[in-house]
């Protein structure tokens, strides 16, 4: 038998090279997977991206702001901006660093391969909408001009990304998003989601959560500095202001608005009547496609026709057929309810 105070030290071992091996930011593991990071042509890109961001916000960056939001070290960095001012891709504005046009153009690059990207991933892909931007940060620093220019063609030459984000055009043009953040509105507003930021994680988490989503059209019902309240496709929503500014309002008029009984057919109750008036732009892909098949089609009569014990999934009845979808498919599916004596009008 192994003696008790033997396994003590083995155990404290382990522990120990556990430690070495994965601590953050300074274990073995964690430095071998910043390393791809800390190539000078990623750095590079990565600085160029923030800035970008940071003057597209109207905020200012120093060296100090760049070393803090980097997982590199403070010196690599340094050198890196050194050699930046060097190549004149940025210069220095009384300790705040600011793009040159040089700079500028190549950050646009940049920005132009992530948002295709993760319109790529959108479109033609099954992975979450919480990992496009991930995927597409890794990306983003392998593409050349002319596979970037066959990646547009691919996916048509789209304007926008999945989040609302103008895609820069070859020649760098950028569209400007006429909108507004959501807490800039009063009550009884009534807008359309152009633009729902993923940055922070967090924030974008939490609006991930609620499944809100760009172009859906929001009526604010409440609004004082700890929450607003809002509908939209049936359900209301409530959100604290520091997560509703992620999300950009574009204003409409009483005329321009067409979804103002508008449900998700996961709100249809039994016994209730409907048509469908659309597919989410949320529904990209294959799952848009397979629902089409179906006969989720615009102007089709919908009713429910079973429901699972667990309510999910149930069964429509479509075109005389009854068809099963989950509820995480049928929040897609736009409708308009309807009474039963409207259908023998």
């Amino acid at each position: 038998m192994t003696n008790p105070v033997t396994l003590l030290i083995i155990f404290g071992i382990v522990l120990v090279l556990l430690f070495i091996l994965f601590y953050p930011k300074t274990g073995f593991y964690w430095r071998l997977q910043q390393s791809y990071k800390t190539d000078p042509k990623i750095l590079i890109e990565d600085i160029l991206k923030k800035l970008y961001h940071a003057e597209d916000n109207g905020t200012k960056l120093s060296s100090d702001h760049i070393i803090n939001s980097l997982n590199s070290s403070p010196k690599k960095i340094l050198e890196t901006i050194s050699e930046m001012e060097d190549k004149e891709l940025i210069r220095f504005k009384k300790g705040e660093i600011k793009l040159s046009e040089t700079g500028m153009d190549y950050a646009l690059r940049i920005i132009r391969v992530h948002r295709l990207w993760e319109k790529y991933l959108s479109e033609k892909t099954g992975f979450h909408k919480k990992d496009w931007h991930e995927i597409a940060e890794k990306m983003e620093h392998k593409l050349d001009s002319q596979q970037t220019k066959q990646l547009a063609i691919n996916l048509g030459n789209p304007r926008f990304d999945p989040h609302g984000d103008p895609i820069p055009t070859e020649t760098g043009e950028v569209e400007q998003l006429n909108g507004k953040p959501l807490p800039k509105f009063k009550e009884g507003a009534i807008g359309r989601i152009i633009h729902i930021e993923d940055e922070p994680e967090i924030i974008y988490k939490q609006i991930l959560a609620e499944d809100l989503h760009i172009g859906s059209h929001i009526h604010i019902i409440e609004k004082n500095k700890k929450r607003i309240v809002f509908h939209s496709e049936g359900e209301e929503f409530i959100l604290a202001p520091i997560v509703a500014n992620n999300i950009t309002i574009s204003e409409l008029k009483k005329e321009d608005i067409s979804e103002k009984d508008t449900f998700r057919l996961s709100n249809l109750k039994e016994h209730e009547h409907a048509k469908i008036i659309g597919i989410s732009r949320e529904c990209r892909g294959e799952i848009r496609r397979r629902l089409l098949d179906l006969g989720f089609v615009m102007n089709t009569k919908i009713e429910v026709d079973l429901t699972s014990p667990m309510r999910n999934p149930r069964a429509y009845l479509v075109r005389d057929t009854s068809i099963a979808i989950r509820n995480e498919q049928a929040k897609f599916i736009l409708i308009e309810k309807i009474k039963i004596h409207a259908e023998t009008n």
